[in-house]
Order: C-alpha cells, then structure tokens, then sequence
C-alpha cells in the first residue's frame, strides 16, 4: 500500500537519522514509508528533507530535530512529537546506540519489545532465566489526552537488568507506546531506587517489510563508557533480530482471530486494538 493512501503514517513523525551523523554538506539519502528522500543540514544548521528523485530533489517535507534524533513526515501531523522530560534531566546520560536494518514489519518491531513472556527464552542469562518465566498480571490502557497506550504495574525478576546490575532484580516496568512506530519503557534503575532508567526504539517504515530501528537509552550510569552500554543493549536486539525476520505473516494481523496470544500478551492485545482504533492499514496483514 501507498504511504499516501494511510494518512495515519502519512501525516506522522518519523526518526530517520541519529542527529549528531547528520553535517552539514553530506545529504543522508533513505527511504520512508516507500518513499525515497533525502534530509540535508546546511551550514547554518538549518535541516531540509525532501523526496528525492532520479536526477534531482524535489518536494519538500515537514523535518526538525527532537531528542537527538532528527525527524521527518511525509504529510501533515495533526500533533507535535511526544513529550520525554527525561531527556532533560539532570544526571542522566543519553545513549544513541546506533540503528538495525531488519527485514520485519516495523509493527513486529513494536509488539517484540512490548513482550516480557520471550526473555527466559530469548535473551537467557540477561533479561530472563528458567524457571522465572511468569508473567504477572499488570494494566494497559490508553492515555486519555495523549492517545498514548501504556502498561503499568508489569513484574519480571532478571538475572542481569541492565549493564550496571551486578545481581538478579524484580524488575518493575512501564512501557509507553507514543505513537505507532515509536515506543519506550521505563524501568527499575539498579543504581538509584528512586529513578527508573529509560530506553526505548524508533521504528523508520522503509517499506511495509523492511524497517530501520534505532535504539536509545536514558540512563544514570557512571560506572560504564558509552561502547559498554551500546554493546550490552546491540546484544538484546541481535538475540531479537532473526526471530522477527522469522515471523510469518510478515505485517502485522490485526483480526483477533487470526493469532490466538496468551495471557502474557496482554500489551500485545492492546497494541493490536490501539492499532485497530486509529485506522491504521500501513504494514497491517490486509484482509483476505
């Protein structure tokens, strides 16, 4: 499907770039939402993007930078990019931990990290272990101003929750989806009680099979270099990677008969009729 048939993508924001990569006089050339563009700063800090055709560029889109990221849209966004005052806050360390090309859904993408039930199976050692493998009952609701759906309330015990846990934690979790392609979870912070550590994913639509994701975090952590930190969250999605790319059908169904989830995929329900409420049909199994 056209990205210009959906207006729910077309008119949103989307991360195509990490900001710090993008200088002046080297354009960044990508695809969005099967759309080939480019996105350029000039000497003047000023950002541009445009599509981009075989001989020239041509038609401009909406782009700014947020959150050391810079972003994109195709159309007309009807809202501003999502609030993160952790990105401002004292202390902490912002962490671009670089981006993945994965040949999945970019909604596959979302969903995954929505799932607490596959970390024994998958990231064994560091975000689950056998036989720690429930997953308590916790809430998922939507947002009543933002629209944004949220998990609260979600337990897992971890043999290594983050890079700066030295012993196994019950792990508190809240994770917030802002908008289709973009989330992020809060997280208990091992070396501060009253804080949670953040991280989260920006999922770039390149085709409704093909995505980019670039990974982050928000952290209180003066014990690791940046490199550590990286490499510890880059060996969580590399475990992820080849099961999503594995994953038939390859977009996303949306019809609550087509799979049957368990009852730890209540995020995952939710996310699926979120979906469902606001119309989105890019990147959704399309009925038969």
């Amino acid at each position: 499907m056209s990205a210009q048939l959906d207006p729910v993508v077309l008119n949103d924001w989307f991360v195509v770039s990490a900001a710090h990569t993008l200088l002046p006089g080297e354009p960044l050339l990508t695809q969005l939402l099967g759309v080939a563009i480019a996105v350029w700063r000039e000497a003047d800090d000023s950002l541009h993007a445009a599509r981009h055709g075989a001989d020239e560029v041509c038609g401009k889109y909406k782009v700014c930078e947020r959150y050391g990221y810079i972003w994109v849209s195709l159309g007309k966004p009807v809202r501003d990019i999502y609030s993160l005052p952790e990105f401002t806050q004292p202390g902490r360390r912002f962490v671009d931990c670089g981006s993945f090309g994965v040949k999945a859904s970019g909604l596959r993408i979302i969903e995954n990290f929505l799932d607490m039930g596959h970390f024994p199976f998958v990231h064994t050692d560091i975000l689950g272990k056998e036989p720690h493998t429930e997953v308590k009952d916790y809430k998922v609701e939507t947002d009543a101003e933002t629209q944004e759906l949220w998990a609260t309330e979600c337990r897992f015990w971890q043999p290594r929750a983050a890079a700066s846990a030295t012993d196994g934690l019950d792990v508190e979790y809240t994770y917030r989806v802002m908008q289709p392609f973009t989330s992020a979870l809060y997280k208990t912070c091992p070396t501060r009680a009253d804080e949670r550590d953040v991280i989260g994913l920006y999922v770039q639509p390149v085709s409704e099979e093909e995505c980019k994701v670039a990974l982050w975090m928000l952290l209180f952590d003066d014990m690791h270099t940046d490199g550590e930190l990286i490499a510890f969250q880059q060996t969580i999605f590399g475990q992820d990677k080849p099961i999503l790319e594995s994953q038939l059908p390859k977009l996303i169904p949306l019809d609550p008969r087509s799979e049957i989830p368990t009852r730890a995929d209540a995020s995952s329900i939710a996310y699926r009729r979120w979906l469902r409420e606001i119309g989105l049909q890019y990147g959704v199994q399309k009925a038969a």
